[in-house]
């Protein structure tokens, strides 16, 4: 839609749509349109609708339906991509730092009022507009590499164990979309160990869950 410019759009100056919660009620209204009647099908108007607001106000926010999008899969990332450069700088087992990442970032998609890990299959994610998103999620993913390196699998392998450890983190998007009533919490847990098991170092121990939910806490501080 555009191609993020906004030339010869409307703009609107008043308190429609400066009032602070105008910006997110936009993000709340795209993310429940492009999960459910589907992001080709979702128009401008209909997110200002839902958002409550003129569809000129929803331009002084994001100039194209393109912006939203990236602005909503930026909330599926960034917070995950912080707690990872966090941990990868930690002292913790590898394993334990690991268990950590997973379990924040599969809670982070699956706990989420808005399925928006569901987005990432979109071709519109290719778009040039979009390549901040991408950088960041393979920013992610490489976080993701040196905790698994860090952990002891051999470089020959790491790559591929990477790639199935970052599948199963982000394959909540897929299961939550075919489940509407799934288990999240069940999920995050059993998610986490799998992605431990993947290292090839054994069956993740109470005691490994138990000083990850102590790291995740205390970096929460």
């Amino acid at each position: 839609m555009g191609n993020g410019s906004g030339v010869g759009r409307p703009r609107a100056s008043g308190a429609a749509a400066s009032r602070p919660d105008a910006r997110q009620a936009v993000l709340d209204a795209a993310g429940e349109l492009f999960t459910g009647a589907g992001y080709a099908a979702t128009t401008t108007r209909a997110i200002a609708e839902r958002a409550g607001l003129r569809q000129a106000s929803l331009y002084y926010h994001f100039p194209a339906k393109e912006d939203i999008l990236a602005a909503l899969l930026a909330e599926t990332v960034r917070p995950s991509l912080a707690l990872a450069a966090r941990l990868v700088a930690g002292e913790a087992p590898a394993a334990v730092r690991l268990w950590a990442l997973a379990y924040a970032d599969i809670g982070l998609l699956g706990g989420a009022r808005h399925n928006l890990g569901a987005l990432y299959l979109l071709p519109e994610v290719s778009s040039p507009n979009l390549a901040r998103f991408r950088t960041e999620r393979a920013e992610l993913k490489a976080a993701y590499g040196r905790l698994v390196a860090a952990a002891g699998v051999p470089p020959a392998a790491a790559g591929i164990r990477t790639d199935l450890v970052f599948g199963l983190v982000e394959s909540i998007a897929v299961i939550r979309r075919d489940d509407p009533s799934l288990d999240v919490e069940a999920h995050v847990r059993e998610g986490a160990d799998g992605v431990v098991r993947l290292l090839g170092t054994g069956e993740p121990s109470d005691a490994l869950r138990a000083e990850a939910h102590e790291l995740l806490a205390r970096l929460a501080e």
